[in-house]
């Protein structure tokens, strides 16, 4: 994977029927690093993150896994390349938690051992703290509980790329903490790339490698923290003041009050 992007997009674009919802979107994640995707409600965040995990037609431009065209892959590899963890948790499959998680390997099946597959999930389990739920049926979870199994379920997936559409949204602040943790381990230490939509700058913020701001279905502005998450690039995506800064080198945003006038386009 040296020198190869784990996810490279040029000028996608895609539309909801005769509506253009993304346009002109360039993006490049390397192995390592994780991308926060910040803009407001309708902006394109979800429909972004189900193009590029091959769920939603592109119909301008090209993406790229690994080096190789999205639309080159069958659905195994695909499933192998990258792992998705939609917005809402959808239906309450009768499942016990481990075996949620275990479907994790199944892109998988017949490349490793059965030890290595359990234990692949059991550090899945460890990572959003899903031990005391193991054998509880998914069904019975809370919305936040189900989250952490969906994520969990991604991680075991072992793939190249991360797919995480509001990961934390349901999640109490322990476990907020925890789900941005395990993504910033897996990108760490086995080079996966993570693109995170996340409504919360500070988190975004302090775990991600770089934001990109989206509006509109277009890109605003993508860097370090430091350079676009800016009152200015606030302002434009929310309609709201803002104060940022750092705490003990940790980053927090607070906003003071609602504009008259947004810097948003729906």
């Amino acid at each position: 994977m040296t020198g190869v992007h784990v996810l490279q997009a040029r000028g996608l674009g895609s539309r909801h029927g005769t509506a253009n919802v993304l346009a002109d979107i360039d993006l490049d994640i390397a192995p390592g690093e994780v991308v926060g995707l910040v803009g407001p409600n309708g902006s394109g965040k979800s429909t972004l993150l189900r193009c590029l995990g091959g769920l939603h037609p592109v119909h301008a431009g090209s993406v790229a896994i690994g080096g190789k065209p999205l639309h080159a892959y069958a659905r195994q590899a695909l499933a192998r390349a990258v792992a998705y963890v939609p917005q809402q948790v959808g239906s309450a499959m009768a499942l016990r938690v481990t075996d949620m998680v275990t479907l994790g390997r199944m892109p998988h099946r017949g490349q490793a051992s059965a030890a290595q597959h359990q234990a692949l999930v059991f550090d899945a389990i460890d990572a959003m703290q899903l031990q005391p739920l193991a054998l509880r049926h998914f069904s019975d979870l809370s919305g936040g509980e189900r989250q952490r199994v969906l994520i969990a379920r991604a991680l075991a997936q072992q793939s190249q790329l991360l797919l995480l559409d509001e990961p934390t949204s349901g999640l109490d602040l322990r476990h907020q903490l925890a789900a941005l943790h395990a993504v910033s381990k897996a990108a760490t230490v086995r080079g996966v790339g993570a693109l995170v939509a996340i409504h919360d700058l500070a988190l975004a913020a302090r775990f991600c490698d770089r934001l990109a701001m989206l509006r509109a279905g277009r890109l605003l502005a993508i860097g370090p923290w430091q350079k676009v998450l800016t009152p200015e690039h606030v302002q434009a995506l929310f309609g709201v003041q803002a104060r940022i800064g750092q705490d003990g080198g940790l980053p927090y945003v607070i906003t003071v009050q609602e504009t008259t006038t947004q810097g948003i386009t729906q």
